[in-house]
């Protein structure tokens, strides 16, 4: 049977297509059917960031694959922005968590930078020692617009938020084994530690009173199992010094895949930290995937989004009638026209006795 070149040229197209879809990036792509508004408010927040940092990304793996900027660099950012340092100052300001800190060396100087040398120096000093993940989330959420969430310079805080589940949070504690991240959600990690203590240990010492300091980092989901590809998309800030994408794999369910953690130690304050046994004889304790992954914040699908307030309208002066006369010169008021009396007609009569 001789073959139809109507079919293979279709057939070519749809490969075409298929190749496009394929390689189109997470963060191009359309929102979902069904999502919120405060979901697709809070990953289209994430994703601009993460372009304006050159897209770096762990991949499925748990290896970096791609790292530019970091946190204190000069190098601008993506669409011609500002220097990278600049952009983390910002995360602390506009967040409204850098007062909160004033009392740290150099975080006055990132209050108001008044562009000289020295108060550039201070400020990216305090960039590079102070841990800024929280308030990278707590910037998302404030300029998407969440409404109730509280943000804060420890993860930890919006983490018992979330575990109070109070009327009015836009997110609520859940256990990451057991249900599908979406995006909006929070996927959240302990770290700094030697031991695993997982959903039931975090849960545990959440209901206790006594008060919880573990160090810990949380990153924003992005997409999900997109196109069934089984794969989950987070971006996360101060994750190896920049807002890093970061991709775990799913099962068929829509569900996490998680490996057993590997133990990081006192680790590094970037967010995620090297594991103990990490070396170059031993890369599987290298996979920067394997994290005791301890909670998701699922965002509620009833999450408000703060209203702005209403802009105030112009006020519009009318313009004056007449031309205002500088102070102190005298006002003259032309006379106005005297009109002329019409002339009325007169008749005029006959003359020698004739009748008209």
């Amino acid at each position: 049977m001789k073959p139809n070149p109507l079919l293979r040229s279709c057939a070519l197209l749809l490969l075409l297509a298929c190749g496009r879809a394929g390689a189109a990036e997470i963060c191009d792509l359309p929102p979902r059917f069904g999502l919120s508004a405060a979901a697709i408010a809070i990953t289209r927040t994430a994703c601009n960031e993460h372009r304006a940092w050159h897209q770096p990304f762990i991949d499925t793996q748990g290896r970096i694959a791609s790292l530019s900027l970091t946190e204190a660099e000069r190098g601008a950012l993506d669409y011609e922005g500002p220097p990278a340092w600049s952009r983390v100052a910002a995360y602390w300001r506009e967040s409204g968590l850098l007062d909160s800190l004033g009392d740290r060396p150099g975080a006055r100087s990132c209050m108001a930078p008044d562009g000289s040398r020295w108060s550039e120096v201070d400020c990216r000093a305090f960039l590079i020692d102070t841990p800024w993940s929280a308030a990278f989330v707590s910037w998302v959420m404030t300029r998407a617009g969440v409404a109730g969430f509280p943000s804060s310079a420890r993860h930890l805080d919006y983490i018992r938020a979330a575990f109070r589940a109070q009327d009015g949070a836009p997110y609520v504690f859940s256990d990451p084994e057991n249900s599908k991240p979406e995006p909006g959600d929070l996927l959240c990690m302990l770290r700094g530690r030697d031991d695993v203590i997982g959903y039931a240990g975090l849960s545990a010492a959440l209901s206790s009173t006594g008060a919880v300091g573990w160090p810990s980092h949380c990153d924003i989901v992005i997409a999900a199992n997109v196109g069934g590809d089984r794969t989950l998309y987070l971006i996360g800030g101060n994750v190896f010094n920049t807002v890093m994408m970061r991709k775990l794999p799913l099962d068929r369910s829509g569900r996490l895949v998680l490996p057993k953690p590997l133990a990081t130690g006192n680790g590094s304050e970037d967010g995620t930290g090297i594991a103990v046994d990490c070396s170059p004889a031993r890369e599987s304790q290298c996979d920067l995937n394997r994290r005791d992954w301890a909670a998701l914040l699922k965002l509620r699908p009833g999450a408000l989004l703060v209203v702005p307030p209403p802009r105030a309208l112009p006020t519009i002066t009318p313009s004056p009638t007449t031309t205002p006369m500088p102070p102190g010169f005298p006002r003259v008021v032309p006379p106005r026209p005297v009109q002329q009396p019409q002339p009325v007609p007169v008749p005029v009569r006959p003359t020698n006795g004739q009748d008209p």
